[in-house]
């Protein structure tokens, strides 16, 4: 393999985390600020209050688009599988 093959994997390996982690992230976060900014307005400081929404914004992330999610971690798991034996020389 030389180091432009292992420079090219895993900059695809990268964007492919890039690009599953984002919408879990970033439903993750807008929920978290909104949560905070009712936590400020009511004084109401409790840990739970933020975990929970947060949980559930993400586990309704990967009901919608899990199955896409796995659809791409499929493909790039079979090119990677299919082009073993070009790496191996």
């Amino acid at each position: 393999m030389t180091p432009d093959t292992a420079l090219a994997l895993a900059r695809d390996a990268s964007w492919l985390v890039l690009v599953l982690a984002g919408p879990l992230l970033g439903a993750g976060l807008a929920v978290g600020l909104v949560v905070s900014v009712v936590q400020a307005v009511t004084q109401v400081q409790e840990a739970s209050l933020s975990f929970i929404p947060k949980l559930a914004a993400v586990l309704a992330v990967i009901a919608v688009l899990g199955h896409w999610m796995l659809g791409q971690m499929l493909g790039f798991t079979a090119t990677l599988l299919a082009s073993l034996p070009t790496y191996a020389r």
